[in-house]
């Protein structure tokens, strides 16, 4: 015992087994500043979780009442459509979470701090910039990743056992966008983008409403872009068009682009030729003086959902690493 203060002295073998794991430094204050947001993200997703976890309990009681997985599940009646209808408002809630973090997290991130000059006060300390950025920027990305990766994963898990169910969901939109590395690309692009624009306006409501702007005009181009992230198949006939087995066999769940009449020449027709014929023996007559032999359908098989999600993830996942490089360059000068 200590002579001078009366305490026990720890050894040093003693000494590492009473420490805990606790955040110091900048990354203590970091969380400190913005604990508010982050814990408010972190127990939404723990609500949202636990909500999917209940929803899939009951979809697989159902399910195995039903005969799944022995069973087909083609046959599935209105007594499904709750099960079903189930997936729409946490798809909904999922696909608003890039749009709310841009606005919410990423925006004030550092615009507050630019406005009230606490970052000149940063500015001032022994700690530098980039370090202050750093830190701000991983910590964020950690609390977004995690929570974003766990509610993939687990929207995911719930929609598994009915995903070639068609009416379940549209794999090309709404469960390309839930599932899979997309979510966590989409709202750290996001974020970060929110971040940008709070830097480059320095106010933090004024950031917010572009941000705002920016969230759904990314969420409106990655509309546009997603299925052009697939290889489009072709499937051809040479049956006629107006026999019932005439039109191609497409693979479950298969997201249709287009169908056009085939000539025998190879030429593409449009569907609509010979509509305005008086009769079906007026029609026959007309498709056989176009030369028509069979449909030609252009689609995309869900077979390649996995494929094209990780292409558009490691896009958004580039341009996500070339706003934070230019955070970074900006920030040397101009961050205080």
């Amino acid at each position: 015992m200590s002579t001078l203060t009366g305490t026990p002295v720890t050894t040093g073998a003693e000494a590492p087994a009473s420490r805990r794991p606790r955040l110091s430094g900048m990354t203590w204050l970091v969380w400190r500043q913005h604990r508010a947001a982050y814990l408010s993200l972190l127990g939404a997703s723990v609500l949202l979780l636990a909500w999917i976890v209940f929803q899939r309990g009951r979809l697989i009681d159902f399910l195995t009442g039903y005969g799944w997985p022995t069973t087909s599940l083609d046959g599935l009646g209105t007594e499904f459509e709750p099960y079903a209808a189930a997936f729409g408002p946490v798809a909904t809630a999922l696909g608003m979470v890039p749009v709310v973090l841009g606005v919410f997290v990423g925006a004030p991130l550092l615009a507050g701090d630019l406005e009230h000059g606490t970052a000149k006060l940063v500015a001032a300390q022994s700690v530098s910039r980039t370090r202050w950025l750093a830190t701000k920027l991983g910590l964020t990305a950690v609390v977004v990743t995690v929570s974003t990766v766990a509610l993939s994963v687990a929207f995911g898990w719930w929609w598994a056992p009915v995903r070639e169910q068609g009416t379940v969901l549209d794999w090309t939109s709404t469960a390309f966008d839930t599932t899979g590395p997309v979510p966590v690309a989409l709202t750290l692009f996001t974020v970060v983008g929110g971040v940008a624009i709070g830097v480059v306006l320095r106010r933090t409501l004024t950031a917010m409403v572009v941000t705002f702007g920016f969230a759904v005009a990314v969420q409106l181009a990655w509309g546009q872009l997603r299925l052009s992230l697939g290889d489009v198949v072709t499937a051809t006939t040479n049956k006629g068009v107006l026999a019932e087995d005439s039109f191609p066999t497409l693979p479950d769940a298969a997201y249709q682009i287009d169908q056009s009449y085939l000539t025998g020449g190879g030429e593409l027709l449009g569907w609509s030729t010979c509509v305005d014929s008086s009769s079906e023996q007026a029609r026959e007559l007309c498709l056989k003086q176009a030369d028509v032999v069979g449909w030609s359908v252009d689609y995309l098989p869900m077979s390649q959902m996995a494929g094209m999600q990780w292409l558009g993830a490691a896009i958004l996942f580039a341009l996500t690493a070339a706003v934070a490089a230019f955070l970074f360059v900006w920030g040397r000068k101009r961050l205080v």
